[in-house]
């Protein structure tokens, strides 16, 4: 690989951020299939996905934290969220003592939708993880939680305007 990042970086760091990039274009490519599976546009896929996740973790998203994870706007977003739900793959709901704040949630069919693909498609992925020792995968998630607070911490920076710290 060519260096096209800072040349105080090791060979290491650069073969780490190689292999995070190689996963990135494979699960975007794994999204473009669940798109497809679902027969929506990508970008429908991979906001139901975000939906999806977000529910099943027990912290359902609101509009705004939605466009903010795929990078749209609000009115894009709202566009997006009526075409869903339309399609009757999100529903909207107000769970909140302000009841201006909307949550949104994944309906049954979306969910069985989504278990479909994901029965067909992660047999690879399962195994890989079932033949990883518990401590690299103990150590694998360290380092990912850390790639992403410095990703997201990134991000906040660039969207708020502010050159980087001095320090990197």
């Amino acid at each position: 690989m060519t260096d096209v990042f800072e040349t105080s970086w090791r060979a290491p760091e650069i073969e780490v951020m190689e292999a995070l990039r190689g996963w990135a274009v494979a699960f975007a490519e794994l999204n473009q299939h669940m798109a497809s599976w679902m027969d929506l546009p990508t970008t429908d896929a991979q906001a139901l996905g975000q939906v999806l996740w977000a529910a099943s973790d027990g912290d359902p998203l609101s509009p705004a934290r939605l466009g903010q994870r795929i990078g749209m706007t609000s009115g894009s977003v709202t566009v997006l969220v009526n075409r869903l739900e339309a399609a009757g793959l999100l529903e909207r709901s107000r769970e909140h003592t302000d009841r201006r704040r909307v949550t949104l949630r994944p309906t049954a069919a979306a969910q069985e939708r989504a278990r479909a693909f994901t029965e067909t498609s992660v047999t690879e992925m399962a195994a890989a993880l079932h033949e990883t020792a518990p401590s690299d995968l103990a150590s694998s998630t360290v380092f990912l939680r850390r790639m992403v607070e410095a990703a997201t911490a990134a991000a906040d920076r660039l969207r708020a305007g502010r050159p980087p710290a001095a320090d990197g």
